[in-house]
């Protein structure tokens, strides 16, 4: 292992051609750090160019999921103290989303679990991403006082049906089936052959295509195609405001449901995604990457961002005051301001 001790944050080994990165920090659900993310990405850079590997497996260790998003905690300290760790957590962040999209070499990802924001980030960019029956797969940076960044308005905005921006605004992870179904993931392999397939890529690295088929099975069914009627009809609304009135204006509880959801989340992080979301169809990942980091130096400004953290890990009392507290009130040339923040501070320099 080239990470070092058993006990690093990120572990890295190559056998028989696979190259593999297992995220060890399973009581923190392996939250990304900074020093982790350097990991990968140094990892990533040491392989591409080498012959003997052939193709690259990333894992989480715990039961609990493969990823539960950044250490939000660390970017509450860099909002408060002002020290600029957030910005260069980000930075570091999306180039690594960057570099998986871009990867040379077939690069597989295991969604067990929660795979959550910044987890969608290091596995939903790869070439083969495989969900099990545990998987829950979401982007709830709304809840938060954040958008869905790491390009996850890019991800979303190509969802079928509007049910990325439904995802986007109400946070809610989805299941296997619905991960595939909205093009978050490709296979489904059932938990206890998770193992064997291990086994099976190491056996025969630069055949992943093959190897992986061999374990596919037909997921569990959809658990928001039910939905999709009213998603379709409701999410096509020009404002934030407009769609959740919407939503809340019609017959179907679920979709009346959704619209109290979103109202319990920070008003400007909703009215900035909901803006995001729908012009980043038209736009390159890179593109949405240096954006992501040019919002989020902006929204960082706001109160929001570091009230969500508090309210969710810090004080964890689940019960953040919004500022402002209402779509209503929310001012539309602030959200102009952070979604067409510019910044000479970018991503690809």
């Amino acid at each position: 292992m080239t990470a070092g001790a058993d006990d690093a944050a990120v572990l890295t080994s190559v056998s028989g051609g696979l190259a593999r990165i297992e995220l060890n920090k399973p009581r923190a659900i392996n939250a990304l750090s900074t020093d982790m993310i350097d990991a990968i990405a140094a990892a990533l850079e040491e392989w591409r160019g080498d012959d003997s590997v052939s193709a690259v497996l990333l894992t989480g260790r715990g039961e609990r999921g493969l990823c539960a998003g950044g250490d939000i905690k660390a970017i509450h300290r860099s909002l408060v103290s002002g020290s600029g760790e957030a910005e260069e957590f980000w930075r570091r962040e999306y180039r690594m989303n960057h570099t998986i999209a871009n990867y040379p070499k077939p690069f597989v990802a295991i969604m067990d679990g929660f795979t959550m924001g910044g987890g969608v980030g290091v596995a939903a960019y790869g070439s083969h991403r495989i969900v099990t029956e545990t998987s829950k797969v979401g982007m709830p940076e709304t809840g938060i006082g954040l958008f869905p960044d790491v390009g996850g308005t890019w991800l979303l905005a190509r969802v079928p049906l509007r049910a990325g921006m439904h995802l986007a605004l109400t946070g809610e992870p989805v299941g296997p089936a619905d991960a595939i179904r909205y093009g978050l993931a490709d296979t489904f392999v059932p938990q206890e052959q998770l193992p064997a397939l291990f086994e099976a890529l190491a056996a025969d690295p630069a055949d992943v295509d093959s190897v992986v088929a061999g374990f596919a099975v037909v997921p569990p069914d959809s658990q928001l195609s039910p939905d999709e009627e009213w998603i379709a009809e409701t999410y096509d609304r020009g404002t934030a405001l407009e769609t959740v009135e919407a939503l809340a204006a019609h017959p179907s509880p679920r979709a009346q449901e959704a619209a109290a959801l979103i109202r319990t989340k920070s008003p400007l992080s909703v009215a900035v995604t909901f803006e995001m979301v729908r012009t980043a169809e038209d736009m390159t990942l890179d593109q949405v990457l240096e954006r992501d980091l040019a919002a989020g130096l902006e929204i960082g400004r706001h109160p929001d961002l570091r009230e969500g953290i508090r309210a969710q890990v810090i004080d964890k009392d689940r019960n953040p005051q919004w500022n402002p507290a209402s779509l209503e009130e929310l001012d539309p040339a602030t959200v102009t301001a952070v979604v067409g923040a510019v910044t000479d501070r970018k991503v690809f320099a």
